[in-house]
């Protein structure tokens, strides 16, 4: 099993989940962070440091989500983040979003 990352992520990317993550399967895009389903070792750590209470556990979440983790976590220019940093400028008006799937940024996924 593995954790994912959905759209509450996007346009405020917190790395608070980074920071506690011990096998470093974070990948940081354009504006969202994702998990490599591959490399994490489902200890769950991650999951309640996000302020954004965007990830979630496999059976938890939506199947579009699980897949785009995947691909993302693979893309070129989608690189290993281990560091926290501060969030995204405007990470508190995009909090207040609903639906942000639209919003995410890649360049080679139909949404």
């Amino acid at each position: 099993m593995t954790y994912v990352v959905d759209d509450k992520c996007i346009n405020c990317v917190h790395t608070d989940c980074v920071s506690v993550c011990p096998v470093d399967c974070f990948y940081e895009g354009p504006n969202m962070l994702v998990i490599n389903p591959d490399e994490c070792i489902d200890c769950g750590l991650c999951e309640p440091e996000c302020p954004e209470d965007a990830i979630r556990s496999e059976d938890e979440a939506d199947s579009w989500w699980l897949e785009m983790n995947a691909k993302l976590s693979y893309h070129e220019g989608w690189e290993m983040i281990d560091e926290q940093k501060p969030p995204m400028e405007g990470h508190e008006e995009a909090s207040k979003i609903e639906n942000k799937k639209e919003l995410l940024r890649i360049d080679f996924v139909e949404i």
